[in-house]
């Protein structure tokens, strides 16, 4: 469990390094790293889920893709990436739901 444990932390701190896009804000990267977002998700690799650039890149055609995805973080999701799904997020406010999928957008590749 603690190695498990420190590895979520370690690749947590590497993917809030890696955030070096103009809408990074103190704000969002502590939003990021308190919602879990980092435990699965890096910027450019997949972890357990995939990287936020092809989640933009999926959603790029959509003109809706905001709320889209604010829906799918607060609700979770199955079979969009894979096997794995992705945990609900229900706590989150919708301010919070908007400001995580509007950032997640601006990843394009």
């Amino acid at each position: 469990m603690f190695k498990f444990r420190t590895l979520l932390i370690s690749v947590g701190v590497l993917a809030i390094a890696m955030c070096a896009n103009a809408e990074d804000t103190p704000e969002i990267k502590e939003l990021l790293q308190a919602s879990g977002c980092l435990s699965c998700h890096s910027i450019e690799e997949k972890i357990v889920g995939p990287a936020f650039k092809s989640v933009a890149a999926k959603y790029a055609s959509d003109a809706d893709a905001v709320s889209t995805l604010s829906q799918s973080i607060k609700n979770g999701s199955r079979g969009k990436w894979g096997r794995m799904p992705m945990p609900p997020h229900s706590t989150l406010s919708n301010d919070d739901l908007k400001a995580l999928a509007s950032w997640v957008l601006t990843h394009k590749p």
